[in-house]
This record gives C-alpha cells, structure tokens and sequence, in this order.
C-alpha cells in the first residue's frame, strides 16, 4: 500500500482524530498512490498514523477512514460502519422513521451522507474515494438497513472540488418522489427528487421540539381568564374573556408565530401541534410553500396557517416600517387622517418569531457578508416580537462560529433597543454526533431568546 508521509511542522490534527489531511500538510507520496485508493498515512519520522482514501485533485488529499491498518473498502468494511450506525440511531433517535443514518466524517465514513425515510435510503456520495465504491456502498446498504428503494442525491456543487460530476437517480429497488415519514409525532411530506439537498433537514428535530413551551400561556395578555361558571346546574371552569362570554376557540391561549425560511414548514407543525393560536408560514421558493401547504394540511392544521411566498428579508423590513409608521402617526402634533392607508404597510407583530436561514457563509470569505445578513434579519426579527415574547434563530454556517453568531445579535439587540435573555442553547441532533476537535462538524447554532425593550415600547 502507498504512503502518504506528513511534514514535521504540521499542527498534529490526525493524532487528535481529526480526518481531515491537507495538500499542504503532506511532505511526499511514496510508491504510486492511485486517486481514490486507500493509503497509510504517517509522520515524519515514518510511524502510522492512520489509513484513508488520497486523491491528489483536492485540497483535502487524504481523508481518514480508520486509526488502525485496513487493506480494502469492500463491502464487509461498510456493512460494519453501517451497523455501528444503525444502533447510535437505535439508541437516540426515538419516534419516528426518518433520520439521518450516515453522517460522513462522524460515522467514520467522511464522504457519505445516507439519509433514512422509513423504507427509502437517499445517498449523497461527496467525494472519490467514495464514488468509487458506489457498489460496495448500496450492497452493504441493502444487507444492514433492508430498505425497498435507494436514491441518489449527489447533485451538489461540492462534488465538483473532487473532479466529479453531480448525478442524482436511482441506485436500488423502487423510490417513489414523495415519501410521508413521522417526526415527533408529525406527519412529513417529503420530494426526494427535488427537495433541497436530500429532501429535508433532520439536524434541527430536538429544536423544533424545544419551541413546544413557548406555544401556550398567551391567552392572558388578551384578558382571558379561567373562571368558574355554571351550565345546566353544573359549575365548571372556562375560559373568559374580557366582556365576560366563555372563549370556545380551543386555541385561545396558543402564541401568534411567524416562521421565516420555512422549506417544508417544520417549525410551523410543531407549532401547531403545540397549541399556537396562529403560524404565518413564509418562504421565498412557491415549491417549498407548497410541499409545507401539504404537511400542515396532512396534519390537519389549515385552520391555523397562513401561507406566505415572499423574501423573507423584505417581509420583516416591511412589518417593522409599517410598525415605525404607526407609532409617528400615533405621536403625531396634527390630528391624522385614519381612514388612509398606511403608505408602508405591514405593522405585524407576533409572540414568537422563528428564523431559520439557509447558510449565509459557505466560504470563509463569505462570513463579512453573513454577519451582515443575520444581524439584518434578527434585528428586524426581534422588532416584531410582542414585548416579553420570543426569537428563535438559528444558524447553519459553519463558518459563522457560535461566539460571532452570538455577538452578531447582541450588536443587533443593542440596534434595536432590545434586551435578550437566552432560555435556550443548542447544536445538531443526536443523529448528527460530532468528533471532538473536529470543529466542522459543529456548525449548527440554535437559540432561544426572550425579547424585551431597554424602554418602554410604543409599538409593543
């Protein structure tokens, strides 16, 4: 087997278990390391280190599959990575079908992500060394999880730094476009063909959990009490309102929630399940509306959703200028004429207000401009929360660390006068592990805020 042998000046990253190696932290290749093929890796001085996959065509030339000697990625060797998996997901992942089964560097298989939708498998093959074993890779699939159908979703650009083409299609058996799958206790429509990525996003399941406190105890900022009345001669306990009429709206207490950047409108189910009143559910993408205008009608929450397709940036700008709007108008020396239209529009606001963004920093050159549109959107964002409400917001940019991420609220906080208190922190699901000291694997940020003004509010 051909070696790869490292420089004595490198930063000792393998040796922590990091599985990632470098161009520029390889002193020479010995013998004649084919692209794809497994070689040992080991240090200046000649002692092994680890074995992983080379390919000299990308900045990350050799990518650690095992700390001991392996000879051959065949099938065996898959069947018992895949294996190892399924009982972490046995394990973690309780009620529900769906999952993320194989998440590349963290199963010990960096390259290959396999995401679970009941008896459907959707692969993302990322890299050569594991394009080439493609076959090996569905067979060991087939044995270890039995599915009836496998697709593939290598249509990302990524593959590209490989020397690879993107290529999606099926891999075994039979998959059907949409597959519906259950997460905490939820119905989920989901296109594997054309959904982004694979077709959902599993790493923020425990999140869209977490909102479940923030859902309920807002009826008494409509005056609504519980008090005891008598019907028919048998005195009970209702809710009632301010003129003194039992509310017989089930929902009476729930929160009023805007979900920006829906995709298939996750956090708008658990919402709804949760006991929000109201959910106004946007995103820019009409198909990405749709497939959420699907679930909650599959969960039988149409009632309580409003479908929203728009820039999510230009949404809040618009409620916070139709907000800033009332209250000049409310402050104003002259008397104003009411009866016209407010020429901003907008002037929503809501208990709980969730963002969810796609990356905004896939590059580190990225991040200047990412700061600039998460401090933009949660600054607008916490605007229209009603005072002593909640921002939810997250961040998936590896790039944007949680210490800047949470200093670019703060800065935005500080911009609009707002105090936050944050109730809740979190990262990636169970199904997403992460290596220690394998800082990319840590690229979730997840947040819970309380929001109160410094001052008095005229809006809130």
């Amino acid at each position: 087997m051909a070696s790869v042998i490292l420089t004595k000046s490198r930063k000792k990253r393998v040796e922590q278990g990091h599985p990632w190696i470098y161009k520029n932290e390889i002193e020479s290749v010995e013998a004649n390391a084919e692209p794809g093929q497994l070689v040992e890796v080991k240090n200046h001085q000649g002692r092994y280190l680890a074995t992983g996959y080379y390919n000299p065509a990308s900045q990350i030339t050799v990518r650690v599959v095992s700390y001991e000697p392996v000879t051959t990625m065949d099938k065996a060797f898959f069947v018992r990575k895949f294996d190892q998996a399924l009982q972490h997901r046995d394990r973690f992942v309780t009620g529900g079908d769906a999952y993320r089964l194989i998440y590349g560097e963290a199963d010990y298989v960096p390259g290959l992500v396999v995401d679970r939708f009941g008896d459907v498998l959707v692969v993302q093959i990322l890299t050569l060394g594991m394009d080439l074993r493609r076959e090996a890779i569905v067979e060991a699939l087939v044995e270890v999880v039995q599915p009836k159908g496998i697709y593939e979703r290598s249509d990302v650009s990524v593959r590209e730094l490989e020397g690879l083409e993107q290529v999606k299609g099926l891999l075994y058996g039979e998959c059907p476009r949409h597959v519906t799958v259950t997460e905490n206790g939820l119905k989920i429509k989901v296109d594997i063909e054309q959904g982004q990525k694979t077709g959902y996003f599993f790493d923020q399941r425990e999140n869209r959990a977490a909102i479940e406190p923030l859902m309920t105890g807002w009826g008494r900022r409509s005056g609504i009490t519980i008090q005891e009345v008598e019907q028919d001669g048998v005195k009970t306990l209702a809710p009632i309102n301010k003129s003194g009429k039992v509310v017989t709206f089930p929902y009476w207490d729930g929160a009023n929630v805007l979900e920006c950047f829906s995709h298939t409108g996750s956090f708008t189910l658990n919402a709804c399940k949760f006991g929000a009143k109201r959910v106004t559910c946007l995103d820019i993408s009409e198909h990405a509306i749709e497939s959420a205008r699907d679930n909650v009608k599959l969960n039988g929450f149409e009632d309580r959703v409003e479908f929203v397709v728009d820039d999510a940036f230009q949404y809040l700008r618009n409620q916070v200028k139709g907000l800033e709007e009332r209250a000049a108008r409310a402050k104003a020396d002259k008397k104003v004429d009411t009866s016209l239209a407010m020429t901003a529009g907008g002037g929503r606001t809501f208990d709980v207000v969730i963002l969810d963004p796609p990356a905004f920093a896939k590059t580190r050159g990225a991040v200047k401009g990412a700061v600039r549109g998460y401090k933009d959107i949660n600054l607008h964002g916490m605007k229209l929360v009603n005072e002593g409400g909640y921002l939810v917001t997250a961040s998936c940019s590896y790039h944007m660390r949680p210490d800047l991420f949470l200093e670019t609220i703060q800065d935005a906080a500080t911009d609009a006068g707002k105090i936050l208190r944050l109730v809740d922190w979190r990262a990636a699901g169970k199904d997403h592990p992460q290596i220690l000291g394998v800082e990319e694997g840590h690229y979730l940020k997840f947040a819970i805020f309380e929001v109160r003004s410094k001052t008095p509010s005229d809006i809130n």
